[in-house]
């Protein structure tokens, strides 16, 4: 097969049979002489006229007098490949804590090679941990072990569900974890979209599919059941314990327990695994009306058109780092708290991204000059934060328009902008909330962003906080083979300090089970 870039077709044309037409005009060939078209990829270019922009493989006879044309190569062999098995004996099976992206696809390719691992998982799985967190926003009484957090599928699951990385890709992890989710139910279209995503309604069904593929390769989960100690012998892991009695051999351990396990983090700190602080990023979570953004974005309101998104960056004049995070079009902010007495949020999408508002955190960023330098200090500025979010909000979001955020007084009615929510909000002024070098640097910020985006900083934006849970505050060392200074126990993923997102994550939690493969010989 034939590679073919630099297809172009405008948004009144884009149909299949345009772009059947417009590769045969291509190649100068009748088109019922294409034997098969596959899409590779597929991009929207809105910078002048408004097109779709495709990279597609074709099947046509003599392929390679083609091959003369700069946008035409030949289709590579882009197949991932498990590498070649260690000689190792595993005396018992890899143990992975966590079932967010890098717990769950780690488990996948160990168990697709035969390692039928198991998975230890605080939360609950995903089908009941969704009634779980709907009556959380429903009625707010928290489940502190399975929350938006915490649970089957880990804190991407609730999120806008975005699947695009920035990370090189020689060996083709990425292409693995997009066909593994289009396996299981995902749209098709993740497979060639620049910038795709499920949405939460359908990554619920896809994690129940590929928990259920992984169980009918060998592989085990235990949901409900906290990892709650460990011990070695010798430097390497002899055991793990889990709910405080039970305990497990074990000397291959995955943790994956993404990035707001704050007792485990305490837990590993106690029983000598080396771990640092590491800067992250908090701030405020912004609502804006769809249209504005498709408006400013596409400088059209044509139908057809996906709901627009954002990317925003700024330095301050004093050289605070601030930008867009988790930018979820058509989305909604959601209580994505996991402590009692402590708030914080996030954002999410469903597939369709149908809601009538956008939303983004805008997010400073800080380091351990701003929280302190013990490995946990990070958590203790984050929990503080989460802590005056819960008070000035009585337990629910605490909400403010731009304008009164700007005068430093609490708003008292919404304005042309109506809010668009998971779980119960407040007027609350979030000001009190965090520390002023924050407030000024978003203050700054905002109006910047309001020359790239006019109306961003409307006086009617919406403005709720707090947004914490951005990246982990904490790394886990761990050397060239994946593994921590205690040998057996592999950091792995954002938790870890190692990831950012499902796709880093899920291909983080590849890399680590590919070094498990590469030492060690199947069970």
């Amino acid at each position: 097969m034939i590679r073919i870039r630099q297809i172009k077709l405008p948004l009144d044309e884009n149909s299949k049979e345009n772009l059947l037409t417009k590769v045969a005009h291509k190649l100068k060939l009748d088109k019922n002489k294409i034997k098969h078209l596959t899409i590779n990829k597929l991009s929207l270019d809105a910078r002048k006229e408004i097109e779709y922009v495709y990279e597609v493989d074709v099947e046509v006879p003599n392929e390679n007098k083609y091959l003369k044309d700069k946008d035409i190569i030949k289709t590579p062999d882009e197949t991932y490949h498990f590498p070649a098995k260690g000689k190792e004996k595993l005396n018992h099976r890899p143990v992975i804590i966590g079932s967010g992206p890098a717990g769950l696809f780690a488990a996948y390719i160990l168990a697709e090679n035969g390692y039928k691992p198991l998975i230890i998982e605080r939360g609950e799985k995903v089908e009941d941990r969704l009634k779980t967190v709907e009556k959380f926003w429903r009625e707010g009484k928290l489940n502190p072990n399975s929350n938006v957090q915490f649970g089957e599928g880990g804190a991407g699951t609730f999120s806008d569900g975005k699947l695009n990385t920035q990370n090189k890709d020689k060996l083709f992890r990425n292409k693995k974890v997009l066909e593994i989710f289009a396996k299981h139910g995902a749209p098709q279209s993740i497979l060639y979209l620049k910038n795709p995503h499920i949405g939460t309604d359908l990554l619920t069904k896809v994690i129940k599919n590929i928990r259920e593929e992984i169980i009918k390769m060998g592989g085990e989960f235990k949901y409900n059941t906290l990892f709650t100690n460990f011990e070695v012998t010798n430097n390497k892991l002899t055991s793990i314990e889990i709910n405080h009695k039970q305990k497990i051999p074990c000397e291959v351990l995955i943790l994956a327990t993404g990035h707001s396990s704050r007792d485990t983090f305490k837990m590993l700190l106690e029983n000598k695994i080396q771990m640092i602080p590491k800067p992250f990023a908090v701030g405020l979570r912004l609502q804006h009306p769809q249209t504005l953004i498709n408006l400013n974005q596409y400088k059209t309101l044509r139908p057809g058109l996906p709901p627009a998104s954002y990317k925003l960056t700024y330095q301050t004049k004093a050289k605070r780092g601030v930008y867009s995070f988790c930018m979820c079009p058509g989305g909604y902010v959601v209580n994505s708290s996991s402590e009692e007495g402590m708030l914080a949020i996030n954002g999410m999408s469903n597939h369709k991204r149908d809601s009538d508002n956008a939303n983004s955190a805008i997010i400073v960023t800080i380091t351990e000059n701003d929280f302190g330098h013990h490995p946990l200090d990070g958590i203790t500025f984050q929990r503080k934060l989460e802590k005056l979010a819960f008070e000035k909000g009585k337990g629910n979001i605490p909400v403010q328009l731009y304008k009164d955020y700007k005068e430093n007084k609490i708003s008292t009615e919404f304005g042309s902008i109506k809010p668009v929510f998971k779980g119960n909000y407040t007027f609350a002024n979030l000001n009190e909330i965090l520390p002023s070098y924050i407030n000024d640097s978003l203050k700054e910020a905002i109006e910047n962003f309001d020359t790239k985006i006019k109306g961003f900083a409307g006086d009617d934006t919406i403005l709720a906080g707090v947004e914490t849970r951005t990246s982990s505050p904490v790394r886990i060392i761990r050397d060239e083979n994946f593994v921590s200074n205690i040998k057996g126990i592999y950091p792995c993923g954002e938790g870890a300090g190692y990831s950012g997102g499902i796709m880093t994550s899920a291909v983080d939690g590849i890399k680590v089970a590919e070094a498990i493969g590469k030492k060690y010989q199947t069970n």
